[in-house]
This record gives C-alpha cells, structure tokens and sequence, in this order.
C-alpha cells in the first residue's frame, strides 16, 4: 500500500524558504534551467471563472501549480485566487509532495526580484521604496532587504490607512519600516523601488525617478496593466525575468513596444544571462535599471524542490 502524500502548509512553506537560501537556489536554478512550457489557461465558466496550469521539469523533479480564479468569490466572502503545487519525482513521476500554492508563489516572486536586485541595484542601496499594500508587499520588501543592507522601507499605497497598517506588521517583524504619504517624494530618496500593485496605468513615472535608482516590476502581468509610464521604461536599461513572459504578458514593455517607443532590443538580457555571467547587469552608479517580471514556473519547481527536502 502506498504512503499518503503529504500535504505542507503556508506555515512549513515560509519556515522552510528563508530568503537567502531560496535566492542562493533560485540563481542556481536559472543557471541550470528547466523545461516550462507557457502556462495553459482554461475558462471554466462563461463568467470568467479561469484554471491556470503551470508545468516544469528539470534536475530531477517535475511539478505543476495549479491556480483557480474565480471572481465572484469576493461575493462569497473568499479570495478570488487559489493555488495548488504538486511536486512528483523527475525519475518515476511519483507525486513527493503537495504544497500551498499561495505561499509559495508569494516567496519564489519576491526572491526572483531579489535575485535580480543583486545584479542591478546599487550594492550601497539603503533605502528601499515598497509601492503596494497587498499581500506581495510583506514579501518584496522582506527579499530585497535580504540581499541589500537597507536601513529604511517606506511604504506606500492608495489608501493610507493601508500603508501605514503594512509598514506597522513590517515594523513589527523587525524592519525599518515607515508609511509614505507623499510617492513623489518618496522616490526622489529611494535606492530601491519594488512596485507590485493590480494598476491598469503608470503608478511610476520617469520624472519622479532619481538616477542611480533600480526599480522591480512585478504587479502588471497581463498586456492591460502597468506600473511604469513610457517616460520611465525608455530611460532606463531594462531586464527582465525571462523573454518568453515579458515580452508576451508585461504590459509595461509590450505597450510601448508596440506604440514604438522602445525596440525590442532596449530589453538588455533576461535573468538566466545575469545568473550565468552572459551580462553583467548594472553598468555605472548613475544609471536607471528596471526589472521585470512575470513569473516562470522554472520558480515554482526550485522553491517547491527547496520545501520538500527541507520538510521531508
């Protein structure tokens, strides 16, 4: 009779991917590769209830994340996303594990930013700007202060009242967090922007943004949204989490690459060439980077290995 396959929670998820360790595997992971076909989308319903698949396979393992939306759960009082690894053994396709989907994708998305920020911010960044009160927000700011010695976060959002609660939780896990009332100002001191917001029009415009300044895109993954304002992504040199996703979902370099605003080439290099040495990443101390990112499910099947061999 087979054993039962176990089953770990968000709580066992966020104990065993610590920041450091799940950057460290991350870079090895894009260093490797993986196998990840574009991720499948279904509709369910003609109300627009939708079931995503996100496959991968590489180093020995093999896994799937699936992820429901379904909208009309806020009606029912229910998140509107839900998310599900399974992780099965690359050799036999056994299933090892299955994994909150959530709380994994929270920690992969900050870590991958933080992978990048190694490459393109400053290494003397201190202070770091947190645009977004949702529930990205805790984990960005927790990666980049992983890999930068950050000695202010401020945090800012649409609602005050929600920016100020987000700072007080970061506060309280031991950060040097404060709420931002005023988001031009607080990008006129920033080192480090990590912007992860729902917004369908630029939050983050050029002018605002002082040189040296390396800014992470994660909120805006479907061709509809963005973050950035035309003036901003053409400033700056821009990388991105990987070709495939990017330059397919990310609204923030498909509108004005069709606008013709910015060529294809002003994408300088995805996250793998970083990794493995094929680009160097920030140039002078000056300069403005921008990365972005969609996700990959490369991400998904390193953070969900990482869970298994530390939970097993």
């Amino acid at each position: 009779m087979s054993s039962p396959i176990p089953y770990i929670p968000a709580s066992d998820v966020n104990a065993a991917l610590d920041y450091p360790s799940l950057v460290d595997a991350l870079h090895d992971a894009f260093v490797q590769g993986a196998t990840a076909p574009v991720r499948a989308s279904h509709a369910v319903t003609p109300a627009g209830d939708r079931l995503l698949l996100m496959p991968a396979w590489g180093g020995g393992a093999l896994g799937v994340k699936l992820v429901t939306v379904f909208p009309r759960n806020r009606e029912r009082g229910l998140a509107s996303v839900a998310a599900l690894y399974v992780l099965m053994d690359g050799a036999t396709g056994h299933p090892r594990a299955l994994i909150d989907g959530e709380a994994l994708t929270l920690r992969r998305t900050a870590a991958a930013s933080a992978l990048a920020s190694r490459y393109l911010s400053r290494p003397e960044a201190k202070r770091l700007l947190v645009v977004g009160t949702g529930a990205l927000a805790p984990a960005m700011a927790q990666a980049h202060c992983a890999v930068r010695a950050i000695e202010r976060v401020d945090v800012w959002g649409r609602s005050a009242e929600r920016a100020a609660r987000t700072a007080a939780s970061l506060a309280s896990a031991g950060l040097p967090a404060h709420a931002a009332g005023d988001l031009a100002a607080a990008l006129a001191q920033a080192d480090i922007v990590t912007c992860a917001t729902t917004a369908t029009a630029p939050v983050l415009h050029g002018a605002d943004v002082r040189p040296g300044t390396h800014v992470d895109l994660v909120g805006a993954f479907t061709p509809a949204m963005r973050e950035a304002d035309d003036a901003l992504v053409r400033r700056a040199r821009v990388f991105v989490d990987t070709y495939a996703g990017a330059l397919k979902e990310a609204g923030d370099l498909v509108q004005p690459m069709e606008a013709g605003t910015i060529a294809r080439e002003h994408v300088l290099a995805e996250l793998a060439d970083l990794c493995a040495g094929r680009h160097t990443g920030r140039a002078s101390a000056r300069e403005v980077t921008l990365f972005k990112s969609v996700g990959t499910a490369l991400e998904d099947l390193c953070a969900a290995s990482l869970v298994a061999r530390r939970c097993g």
